[in-house]
C-alpha cells in the first residue's frame, strides 16, 4: 500500500534516489513537470520551489499547485509524483488539466499509477473539486487506462501546438 506524503527534509534520500534513476533513463519524461522543474540536487531550494502558493500564483499569473510523493512505507522509497493543480487557466484547460503523476521506471506496470491517481482524486475532494480535468497525449495508453480506472470520461481530442499530438481530455466527476 502506498500513501501520499508531502516532500519535506526526511524525505530527501528518498527524492535523491528516485530523481537519480528517473533522470538519466533515455526516453522517459519525468512526469509531472513539477518534479523536474527545479534542480533536486539543491534540496533546499527545491522544496522551498516545488509549489506555487496562491500569492506566488497571482503575482506571477500562474496557477497554485500542490505536489505529493507516493511512498510505498514497507520499502521505505517514492514510487512517483503527483501534482495537483486547485483550478484551471485555459491552457491547463485544454491540455494539463487538474493532475499531473508519474511513476518512476523501475515501478511502472505494477498498478502504482492507478493507485496514485485514486488517492490524488481524494485529495481534490479535500480541495473541493467537484470535477477533475486529466489529459494524456492519445498515444500514451497506459496512462488513458490510469485514468479510464479511475472513471475517466473522455470528451474530446485536440492537437497540442507545441508538439502536435493529439491530447486527450477526460473528465472525473467526484
Amino acid at each position: 500500500m502506498i500513501e501520499l506524503v508531502r516532500l519535506s527534509p526526511k524525505f530527501e534520500r528518498h527524492l535523491t534516489e528516485m530523481m537519480d534513476e528517473w533522470w538519466p533513463a533515455e526516453g522517459n519524461d519525468i512526469v509531472p513537470y513539477a518534479i523536474r522543474k527545479n534542480d533536486y540536487r539543491d534540496f533546499g531550494s527545491y522544496l522551498e520551489n516545488l509549489d506555487i502558493d496562491d500569492e506566488a500564483a497571482r503575482e506571477k499569473g500562474l496557477v497554485p499547485d500542490i505536489t505529493y510523493f507516493a511512498l510505498d512505507p514497507g520499502r521505505d522509497i517514492f514510487i512517483g509524483a503527483v501534482n495537483i493543480r486547485k483550478y484551471l487557466n485555459e491552457k491547463l484547460l485544454r491540455y494539463g488539466g487538474h493532475i499531473g503523476d508519474g511513476v518512476r521506471p523501475s515501478e511502472r506496470n505494477k498498478g502504482y499509477g492507478t493507485e496514485i491517481v485514486r488517492l490524488a482524486l481524494e485529495k481534490c475532494r479535500e480541495l473541493n473539486i467537484e470535477r477533475v480535468l486529466m489529459t494524456c497525449d492519445r498515444d500514451n495508453l497506459a496512462s488513458a487506462k490510469v485514468i479510464q480506472k479511475n472513471g475517466g470520461v473522455l470528451e474530446s481530442e485536440i492537437a497540442d501546438p507545441d508538439g502536435g499530438e493529439l491530447v486527450q481530455r477526460y473528465w472525473i466527476d467526484l
